[in-house]
Order: C-alpha cells, then sequence, then structure tokens
C-alpha cells in the first residue's frame, strides 16, 4: 500500500490532496488510507476463505524473494502431486511463469500488478473466478516476488508459505522478520549449493525460529528433487484434512 511500501498497484488509493498542508495533518490522513485499505482486503480475504472452506480446497500462499526458486518448486511439486491442482501466478510483467506452469496441463491464470509489489484479496478473487476450481482441489498463489508487503495481505489463504534459498545468506530471517512471523511454513530451498556457500542451514534455521518458533520447515533441492517427496506428501495430508 503506498503509505507503506511506495507501490502503485492495484487498489491503491492516494488522498493526500485532503491534507490540509501540516504535516501532522498529513500523517493521520496517510494512517487511515492504510487502514482503510487493509479493512476493505481484509474483508474480501474472510469471503475467500469461505468460499476455499465450503469447496474443501487446500490454499496455500507462496512468498519469497525474487530468485528463491518459487516456480521451479511450484513445477517440480505438480510433476508429483496426483490432486487436482491450480494455480494463481503474481508478477509485475510478463506471463512467463504461467506460461510455465500451463506447459504441465495446469490450470493458471496470470495477475499482472504493473508497479505493485505483492497480490491482494481482490485479485486473488479476480483470478478465482476465472479458474473455477474443482472440490479437494488444491490452490496454489504464487505471490510477486518480495519479501515486505506480500505478509501484509490475507489472501484467504489457509497457510502463508516463505521459500528461502541457500544462496540468499542466512540472515534473511533477521533482515525480514514480518514475513517470517506471518508464515506457517518455510521451505529451505537449493539446499544441494549449501556445501558451496558461506550460508549455514543451522543457523537459518535457528534465525527463523528466533522469530516464529511455530514455523514447520522443509529442505528441498527443487532442481535435484531432494526433499521434495516429504514435501509432497505432507501437502496430500494437508489435502486431506479439508475433506
Amino acid at each position: 500500500m503506498c503509505g507503506t511500501c511506495g507501490c502503485g498497484g492495484h487498489g491503491h488509493s492516494h488522498d493526500h490532496e485532503h491534507s490540509d498542508g501540516h504535516h501532522h495533518h498529513g500523517e493521520r490522513t496517510i494512517i487511515q488510507v492504510e487502514q482503510d485499505i487493509l479493512q476493505r482486503n481484509n474483508l474480501l480475504a474472510e469471503r475467500n476463505r469461505g468460499y476455499f472452506e465450503a469447496k474443501k480446497i487446500l490454499c496455500l500462499n507462496l512468498m519469497s524473494s525474487p530468485g528463491s526458486g518459487k516456480t521451479s518448486l511450484l513445477e517440480e511439486t505438480i510433476r508429483r502431486l496426483k490432486e487436482k491442482v491450480y494455480v494463481i501466478e503474481g508478477d509485475q510483467q510478463t506471463s512467463n511463469d504461467a506460461d510455465r506452469i500451463a506447459a504441465l496441463n495446469v490450470p493458471v491464470f496470470q495477475v499482472n500488478t504493473g508497479t505493485g509489489c505483492h497480490l491482494e484479496a481482490d485479485m486473488v478473487n479476480h483470478a478465482i473466478k476465472h479458474l473455477d476450481p474443482a472440490e479437494g482441489a488444491i490452490l496454489f498463489i504464487e505471490n510477486v516476488g518480495n519479501l515486505v508487503c506480500p505478509a501484509m495481505f490475507d489472501l484467504g489463504e489457509a497457510l502463508k508459505v516463505v521459500i528461502v534459498c541457500t544462496t540468499e545468506g542466512d540472515d534473511k530471517p533477521l533482515k525480514y522478520p514480518l514475513m517470517f512471523q506471518q508464515a506457517h511454513i518455510c521451505i529451505i530451498n537449493k539446499i544441494d549449493l549449501a556445501p558451496y556457500l558461506d550460508t549455514d542451514v543451522k543457523i537459518l534455521r535457528e534465525n527463523a525460529l528466533s522469530v516464529n518458533h511455530h514455523l514447520h520447515f522443509f529442505e528441498v533441492s527443487a532442481t535435484k528433487g531432494t526433499g521434495m517427496e516429504e514435501w509432497c506428501n505432507w501437502l496430500v495430508s494437508e489435502c486431506a484434512k479439508c475433506k
């Protein structure tokens, strides 16, 4: 939202012209705009959540910085799962990732946010109307690559999943704590590269647990297949809980 991150994406209001020119009045206006945006988003997120629960859909919000391997992880997950899968792809521009998912014969809907740095509940609502996911399916939302704003916006998902890769270092949870505080699952990707990096996976896990001791971890290599069976088995078990 504009008062927090400066993005100018979908649904953002700019009410600065209502300020009387005094600095303290301008601050109050910005705070009110932020509250209004989050309130509207949260109301629609609850509608999304009710829809998913009614149709017994397991919805996961995948969040990470750019280049962490979200799409590669999603591709390998889709190849291994027998459950019906649907995907919402979020990016500022292009349909590159959606094209990769579509090549696997999976229903996918692309959301381009323009200058926006995160998906919002109304974007997801629009996407699911087009996808019309089947009852009992798994819906993956691949959020825009960003370790800040996506954590602030409820989309109606059952679980938030943060993906961090070994090439990013082991201090990301300390530098971007809100993302890890909001997440339910932490996937450490590119685990095969760890021996060649300065990243200490044990310290990475400890740092993540220091900001959220409830995190559940998976260590995977999406390209090599390491850890993917455990991740996919967990998804199947979570999907069964929804039915």
